[in-house]
């Protein structure tokens, strides 16, 4: 992709990868490698010295497919398990147990996956509700956008919504955001009784006024235009902290999240990462079509977030 001298290149993950160049590699379980990019990954990361992956799943269909790529797993430990809930289920226990520091998911479909990790005696749950986040690094944007929830959360009310915001605030943190801007978005700048999304905006920003939510600029509802455009928000009129400069979107449903980080990885040329937050560690959670780019990027995130202190909500504790 060429750049203008005007269009601030891609460079946010050049910059991650730079700060965590030489430090240790931490342990990832791969939760059912049973494909060429997902074991592409393993080895990617190997190479890079990031990680030191844990493949967990089938031994004997691993290596067949290792064999048949031509990919050399032999520095990777394997974690014999049957099938995809299996694997699964080894992979949690092995976080719970810290023989892991991060989990990221293979070639199975993600509701296996976030069952096992979302499970109310055996999981991985806090007391915070877990959410997805999108890192978005955008041609023309100079800085990285996160998305939430696009992934996770199909339809989530007040409380949910509220864990969301914490959440992507708490990874910006960890990322270099000191203080993020966060766009509540809606179709309209404006509180309308008849849609839903600027009444939950609203509310939201009350609980970051009375200090439930805290460590970002909270404002909302607001288009998606003038969340990111200074010049759309002052055509509009729209008086918001955010000024047209965001660094956190934070979407009314799942449907809305996913099609927008799509809009911007597929038509956009953005690089990209998906994280789940609010578990006892980073979970990796990509498409089972994502690009071997993503699937390593978003295991940069989840390392960063462990050499910039991450913490969970709480020992366990059900979010429900």
């Amino acid at each position: 992709m060429t750049t203008s001298a005007t269009t601030p290149a891609l460079h946010f993950f050049d910059d991650l990868a730079a700060t965590l160049h030489g430090t240790p590699p931490l342990p990832v379980g791969i939760i059912y490698p049973c494909s060429a990019v997902s074991l592409r990954a393993a080895c990617e990361l190997l190479r890079r010295r990031l990680a030191q992956p844990v493949l967990i799943g089938p031994a004997a269909r691993i290596r067949e497919i290792a064999q048949e790529e031509a990919l050399d797993i032999t520095p990777c430990r394997i974690v014999e398990a049957i099938d995809d809930a299996q694997a699964a289920q080894r992979g949690v226990r092995m976080a719970r147990d810290g023989e892991v520091a991060v989990l990221m998911k293979g070639a199975l479909h993600s509701r296996v996956y976030l069952h096992e990790i979302g499970h109310h005696e055996g999981g991985l749950r806090t007391d915070r509700w877990m959410s997805h986040v999108y890192v978005l690094d955008l041609p023309g944007v100079g800085r990285p956008l996160l998305v939430s929830d696009g992934a996770v959360n199909i339809a989530p009310d007040l409380d949910v919504r509220r864990d969301i915001v914490r959440n992507a605030i708490d990874l910006a943190h960890m990322l270099g955001i000191a203080c993020p801007r966060v766009a509540l978005l809606s179709a309209v700048e404006t509180v309308n009784p008849g849609l839903q999304s600027t009444l939950d905006a609203a509310i939201i920003c009350k609980m970051a006024d009375r200090g439930q939510i805290t460590g970002g600029i909270v404002d909302g509802p607001l288009a998606f235009d003038n969340a990111l455009s200074p010049e759309a928000a002052r055509c509009k009129g729209v008086h918001s902290p955010i000024g047209g400069q965001a660094d956190i979107l934070i979407v009314p449903d799942l449907e809305a999240g996913n099609i927008l980080a799509k809009q911007m990885t597929f038509l956009g040329g953005a690089q990209a990462a998906g994280i789940v937050l609010g578990a006892r560690v980073p979970v990796i959670l990509t498409s089972r079509a994502d690009s071997l780019s993503t699937r390593v990027l978003s295991c940069m995130v989840a390392i960063s977030m462990i050499r910039n202190g991450y913490r969970i909500a709480g020992p366990g504790v059900d979010a429900a």
